[in-house]
């Protein structure tokens, strides 16, 4: 049972230096910036929609819909291409295609199983995963984004708008500072 556990670590850690990792100051700037575009797209668009909604059309926020909307995405080949299956579909159940831009994961997760199957499922989709970890908890930081208590993992939906700008130069290494006004 300790070889198993041992393994299990081993992948985790591995998968998680293939991924970005934020924790203090970093994080904190990464949270300021992306909370700053949440609330400059909020208004840019005119709260025409109650908040829960306008969220839920951001973000796919939880464990259980991040898990469904990666599961609805067509896994990606070495190649970069999609592995579509031909089927036929009806066209009155036709799913709208979501694609998540990045996923952001709490490490202090607890049980850990929760959000084990995140990093693989991922890695199909070519979806890049972003780890948070704080003193006083990831999750209760990445809650605080989408204005819950907690959220474990949070999906950023491929919109568009200025918030997949900026985590677009997340992602692409362009560390931002939320104080100054800086094009990505």
């Amino acid at each position: 049972m300790r070889n198993r556990n041992r393994a299990s670590k081993n992948s985790v850690a591995q998968e998680k230096d293939s991924s970005s990792y934020y924790e203090g100051e970093r994080l904190a700037r990464l949270l300021k910036s992306i909370h700053k575009e949440i609330e400059s797209t909020k208004t840019l668009e005119g709260n025409s929609l109650p908040e829960k909604f306008w969220f839920k059309q951001q973000f796919a926020v939880g464990v259980n819909e991040v898990t469904r909307v990666l599961e609805r995405m067509s896994p990606v080949s070495e190649s970069g291409r999609s592995l579509q299956q031909s089927h036929v579909m009806c066209t009155n159940h036709k799913v709208p295609s979501v694609h998540l831009q990045a996923i952001l994961i709490a490490s202090d997760c607890n049980p850990k199983w929760l959000a084990k199957h995140l990093p693989s499922l991922a890695s199909s989709r070519k979806v890049p995963l972003i780890f948070v970890k704080d003193k006083r908890g990831g999750s209760l930081r990445l809650g605080e984004l989408v204005k819950l208590k907690t959220a474990i993992a949070i999906g950023v939906k491929a919109r568009g708008n200025a918030i997949n700008e900026i985590v677009e130069g997340i992602l692409c290494g362009n560390e931002t500072n939320p104080d100054t006004d800086c094009q990505i």
